[in-house]
This record gives C-alpha cells, sequence and structure tokens, in this order.
C-alpha cells in the first residue's frame, strides 16, 4: 500500500525510553496532520566471515518484531491507536529511515544519549536523520527520571 507522499509520520523504534517518545510525540503530530503513524523497526542478518555462517545468531526478525510490540505497549498501553502501522524492515536502521523520510510529513526518531558530555551528542541514527532526511526531523529526549 503505498500513500501519498506527506501523509504519514515515520517514528523509528528501537525499544530504548527515547524512541518509546518518539512513538509518543509522532502519533501527537500525526494526529494534528489528520496522518497515520508507520512505526519501523529494523535488524541487519550478521556479515558471514569467508562464506562461513556463525551458528547461534537467528531469530533477528522475531527479536525485533517483539521489540517493536513492546515499544507500541509502552508508548499507549491497550489504546492502540487506529492510525497506528507497524512495520519490521530488515536494513541497516539509518538508511532505512532516510529512504523512509522520501514520501514522509515528518521523521521522529529518539536521541540515546549516554549521559554527561556524551549525552549532549545525538546518536549517529539520529544524526544522519538531522543532516541527510528528505522531510523534517525530530529528535525526542526519553523522559527525564529525576524530580
Amino acid at each position: 500500500m503505498q500513500d501519498n507522499p506527506g501523509s504519514h509520520v515515520v517514528v523509528g523504534v528501537d525499544g530504548s525510553p527515547a524512541s518509546v517518545e518518539a512513538l509518543r510525540q509522532g502519533h501527537r503530530l500525526a494526529t494534528a496532520l489528520g496522518a497515520e503513524v508507520h512505526a519501523l523497526a529494523c535488524w541487519e542478518n550478521p556479515q558471514m566471515y569467508d562464506g562461513y555462517a556463525v551458528m547461534g545468531i537467528g531469530g533477528f526478525e522475531e527479536k525485533v518484531e517483539q521489540i517493536l510490540a513492546q515499544a507500541v505497549q509502552d508508548a499507549f498501553g491497550t489504546q492502540r491507536p487506529a492510525n497506528l502501522r507497524t512495520r519490521l524492515v530488515n536494513g541497516a536502521p539509518r538508511q532505512t529511515l532516510l529512504d523512509a523520510s522520501k514520501d514522509a510529513a515528518m521523521l521522529v526518531v529518539g536521541r540515546r544519549g549516554h549521559g554527561g558530555f556524551g549525552g549532549l551528542l545525538l546518536g549517529s541514527v539520529s544524526s544522519a536523520c538531522v543532516a541527510h532526511a528528505d522531510c523534517p526531523v525530530l529528535v525526542a529526549h526519553a523522559p527525564s527520571t529525576s524530580s
């Protein structure tokens, strides 16, 4: 199913608290725009070494599917929004989100800082999205746990 360009808000989901907040923010924006939310979660199969597959490395898609389902549950509880669509993509998160930005109204990603000085920096995926996306980008921070 292809949407009209700009008819949806894409949200990158990796299960982190910041991506759960990105899902909430993306939903708020999509609702205001009368648009759908497309929550994307990605996985990559590991590279083989000289043609040899590493044993015991399967199940990536299933794990990412669980992470996406848990993020939706964490963001919305039992009231899953009617305008929410989820999608699993086998590919690098950076390129997948940049490709998805080509026909989106907005891209929303979480910021995965590490606290202190390092916490002031964006992660590599969110930085790439800010620099190269074909639509506006919102970088969401995880809610503060301190009061």
